[in-house]
């Protein structure tokens, strides 16, 4: 077998049959999916069954609902691919994904490569990295949300070099499939970025997810915990993250709730490195600081809508 395609599934009744019919579909050939439920109440997993009795490439697992990291780490367990590739249950891939990627990890000979996408809007994200780019800036611009390339889908990796990158706590679940990637990338292997558009990415689904603070203490601490082989190298870009997670609590009206600990976290650190805008959002009051993101945030939903 040479790719095994991990998609986990939580209450996605209205996208998973594209999104598995999608998969395969493929022009490539020799590869299986792994469809993991993971406890969904509504038809997802049913739908799953439907479509696994029409074709034996498909394998379901139903698990108790345990996080998206759970259920594509019990899909890892399953695979018997060489190489893995993972899927959001309300995406698809193109039609020459599988063939394009496998063509290019066999060519490159890197431990996985990463393609392009195109969101269902028709804008298509071309990243800024061409050849092998260093696992370390690559980290930091993860850190900073500020990548223009795939995280986790739209990417083939060598199956051994997930190994031990997918034990992440069952309370973080937000940022999973960043984390993942990290825990990749501090094993230093080496990542060829290519052109090809491969993945059709929802930009902008709604999920039912809410970020505590307790989540992202323990987010941070696991963040820590893996770049403190070269912290002084992701310091910055580490407080960048923070800003980006006090900034999205600011927008969900929790800035007062969370001021105290990221007080503590910034406490003489936001100095003329980070961007002026990045720091008013810290010193303005929360209200005005929440009033001013979700503002920003509209213009840019109603710029994709229109562009």
């Amino acid at each position: 077998m040479k790719i095994s395609v991990i998609i986990p599934i939580y209450n996605k009744e209205e996208y998973i049959e594209t999104c598995l019919n999608k998969t395969l579909k493929q022009t490539f050939e020799d590869f299986e999916v792994i469809a993991v439920d993971d406890g969904s109440t509504d038809r997802s997993g049913q739908i799953c069954d439907q479509l696994a009795e029409k074709d034996s490439r498909l394998k379901v697992i139903h698990i108790p609902n345990m996080g998206v990291t759970a259920a594509r780490k019990r899909g890892l367990d399953e695979a018997k691919g060489q190489y893995v590739m993972f899927s959001d249950a309300d995406d698809f891939y193109l039609p020459d994904a599988l063939a394009t990627l496998y063509n290019a990890i066999e060519s490159s000979k890197a431990d996985e490569v990463i393609a392009s996408f195109v969101d269902q809007y028709g804008h298509y994200t071309l990243s800024d990295h061409i050849g092998e780019p260093p696992c370390d800036l690559l980290i930091r611009e993860i850190l900073a949300n500020e990548q223009r390339f795939c995280v986790l889908w739209g990417i083939i990796f060598k199956k051994e070099i997930l190994e031990d990158c997918l034990d992440i706590p069952n309370e973080i679940i937000e940022g999973e499939d960043k984390l993942m990637q990290i825990k990749v990338l501090a094993k230093q292997p080496r990542v060829r970025f290519i052109d090809d558009c491969v993945y059709m990415y929802n930009m902008g689904l709604p999920n039912d997810r809410k970020q505590t603070l307790e989540r992202a203490i323990a987010y941070d601490n696991m963040l820590r915990e893996i770049l403190a082989y070269r912290w002084d190298f992701f310091e910055h870009h580490f407080i960048l993250h923070q800003l980006k997670d006090y900034q999205l609590f600011v927008a969900a009206g929790e800035g007062m709730k969370v001021k105290p600990y990221y007080k503590e976290q910034f406490n003489g650190r936001l100095n003329g490195s980070f961007s002026l805008a990045n720091r008013l959002t810290w010193w303005l009051p929360t209200n005005v600081a929440g009033a001013i993101i979700r503002t920003y945030w509209r213009f840019i939903r109603a710029w994709r809508h229109r562009a």
